[in-house]
């Protein structure tokens, strides 16, 4: 199983970002408003970063409220980690487990095709899990 099934059913249209001169206090209102946990932030088209909820949280701690005011390219996690749709789901789950992150943009050729979280990945597992146990127990009452 590969990334591109999770995001089959996506389009471009569906990502949330923003641009790195976005004032980071119009980040955050994004994220609260949309319940969501990053961003990914584009300059000219291409991924450059990635501003999450503990980015925010970090900044806040170390430069107070004035940090609310500046481009989100100041606070930004960069350079983004970013995964293929042909990533397996185990290779990016293992990849956000050992660099502790909940977040990927998914690129094709460079370009920013979907936008996925821990929780989409999980899901995905979930899902195939049950399967394989629905499966079995069909095999089971078969035989």
């Amino acid at each position: 199983m590969n990334i591109a099934q999770i995001i089959a059913r996506r389009t471009a249209s569906d990502i949330i970002a923003c641009d790195c001169h976005t004032p980071v206090s119009e980040v955050v209102q994004t994220l609260a408003t949309r319940r969501i946990g990053a961003l990914p932030v584009m300059r000219d088209g291409r991924v450059v970063g990635i501003v999450s909820e503990r980015d925010v949280i970090y900044r806040l701690a170390d430069r107070g409220k004035e940090c609310l005011d500046v481009p989100v390219e100041e606070i930004m996690t960069s350079p983004a980690v970013t995964v293929e749709p042909s990533t397996t789901i185990d290779e990016a789950l293992g990849m956000m487990t050992r660099r502790r992150f909940r977040h990927f943009p998914v690129l094709d050729n460079g370009a920013l095709v979907a936008f996925i979280s821990i929780g989409d990945l999980v899901k995905h597992k979930m899902d195939e899990v049950q399967h394989e146990a629905e499966a079995l127990r069909n095999y089971i009452q078969a035989v």
